[in-house]
């Protein structure tokens, strides 16, 4: 059973912010073996949210989400991750459709925008994700651009 959390920066405890960020790297340095500046400023913003999945007291599972004019011109879903231990079970599905939910009580009717690693543009099509860009390289990944209306 996954418990949910949506907190804003200064609502994270210390414990939170550690296993989040741990979780981030762990996925998108080590994992992705990509180094990329993790801390970019964005976490903290205001209305920036965080989403997190517990299973008991580890984090499996979490998102950004974030107001329109910070990453895109419309609102975001970032950083989207899960635990390698607890893949293969619809996960992200769950995730993705939280973070969904949440962004629809934060901002709602508002379109949603997000830079996709490439791969998994099938995934996100399902959620009615559409491309919008061509594909271009993120910290040497394949990434594209795409979008969710309203």
């Amino acid at each position: 059973m996954i418990t949910w959390h949506c907190l804003t920066f200064s609502q994270l405890t210390t414990e939170q912010l550690y296993q989040l960020l741990q979780l981030r790297v762990d996925v998108f340095v080590v994992e992705q073996t990509c180094p990329y500046p993790e801390l970019d400023g964005k976490d903290h913003q205001s209305g920036v949210h965080h989403l997190l999945g517990y299973v008991d007291d580890q984090l499996v599972a979490c998102a950004r989400l974030l107001p329109a004019g910070i990453s895109y011109p419309s609102i975001s879903i970032g950083r989207v991750a899960t635990a390698a231990n607890a893949r293969g079970h619809g996960l992200g599905h769950q995730l993705l459709q939280q973070a969904l939910t949440h962004c629809a009580q934060l901002w709602p009717g508002e379109a949603i925008e997000i830079g996709a690693q490439e791969h998994l543009q099938s995934f996100y099509q399902q959620y009615g994700f559409a491309r919008t860009s061509e594909t271009y390289l993120e910290d040497g990944i394949p990434h594209i651009d795409m979008k969710r209306a309203g």
